[in-house]
């Protein structure tokens, strides 16, 4: 035992994991979220879970993965799930599907608002919540009455402490990256906290989207389609059946000629481009679609949309 650790009472975890548990720890990341935990990524994943051993005051692997698996706490495997899941966004970020967004699709969404129809996005992985509140800011830059009109932004992760702080549309420090003054002066409130810089997301914007915990690999509670979904640097995490899996439910949740946004280092997979044609710097359109395949083995998500 460290001579830290003795001070603090706290047991010294171990300094390695072992190949069987981080065996373990990988079957359970694919089976949960669809995360591909690669061997090379042993070091990024002992430092996340000594967080998680170190506020449970344990001091092994394979007895927290105990208690993950026997399922007797349901809210540590979230915690597992939040420990491995990557969190990094902000403010516009590749902008060119917010350009997209406001110059080619915002017109159709227009349109079909005009003739009665309602109009529903989804933020799928939307993190802190920065991505949810760009697509907003973007309509409202383009067309202030949409705040007015049945248009409702659906943001979704797997995490339930980045919704919590989504939710709490409050933002200092890196996590305003992205951000200009004219933005800021438009669409937030300042404030100051413990002397930093706080902005808060106005209230119209804020109005627009509903945060909800979701687990992409289990079933989906919505019922309706989506005219476009934000799904960025998200399946990059998972392997190709899986994305396979989650293209194809994605055809079938958006509307006829639906838009699809990825990250700027996802590609819809061969297997899928029947149902999506390529529309610009990762953006994809359906073509069509079909009757969405069975999701991938894992836990309903705890929220509902």
């Amino acid at each position: 035992m460290s001579e830290l650790s003795i001070i603090k009472g706290r047991p010294a975890i171990e300094s390695t994991i072992s190949d069987q548990a981080f065996a373990r720890i990988a079957k359970i990341a694919l089976r949960e979220a669809g995360i591909v935990l690669a061997p090379s990524k042993i070091s990024m994943v002992k430092s996340r879970l000594t967080r998680r051993l170190r506020a449970l005051g344990m001091s092994s692997f394979d007895s927290y993965l105990d208690i993950v698996e026997a399922g007797t706490d349901q809210s540590e495997m979230g915690n597992f799930v939040s420990a491995l899941t990557t969190n990094v966004s902000h403010f516009f970020r590749e902008n060119h599907h917010f350009d997209f967004l406001a110059k080619v699709i915002l017109p159709s969404l227009q349109q079909k608002l005009a003739n009665g129809g309602k109009v529903r996005l989804w933020s799928a992985g939307c993190s802190n919540g920065q991505e949810p509140y760009s697509i907003a800011m973007t309509l409202l830059n383009a067309d202030p009455s949409l705040a007015r009109k049945n248009l409702k932004i659906l943001a979704t992760d797997i995490d339930p402490e980045v919704l919590t702080l989504a939710k709490s549309a409050q933002y200092k420090g890196s996590l305003t990256t992205g951000l200009t003054d004219e933005i800021i002066a438009k669409h937030f409130r300042k404030s100051e906290q413990d002397g930093e810089v706080v902005l808060t997301v106005n209230s119209d914007v804020q109005d627009m989207i509903s945060f909800r915990q979701l687990n992409l690999h289990a079933e989906w509670p919505m019922k309706g389609r989506f005219d476009a979904i934000f799904c960025r640097n998200v399946v990059i995490y998972f392997d190709e059946e899986t994305q396979v899996r989650l293209y194809r439910r994605y055809a079938q949740a958006l509307e006829e000629g639906g838009w699809l946004m990825l990250g700027h280092s996802e590609r819809i997979n061969d297997s899928v481009t029947s149902l999506f044609k390529n529309a610009g710097v990762t953006t994809y359109q359906t073509v069509r679609t079909e009757t969405p395949s069975s999701p991938v083995e894992g836990r309903n998500s705890k929220g509902s949309n």
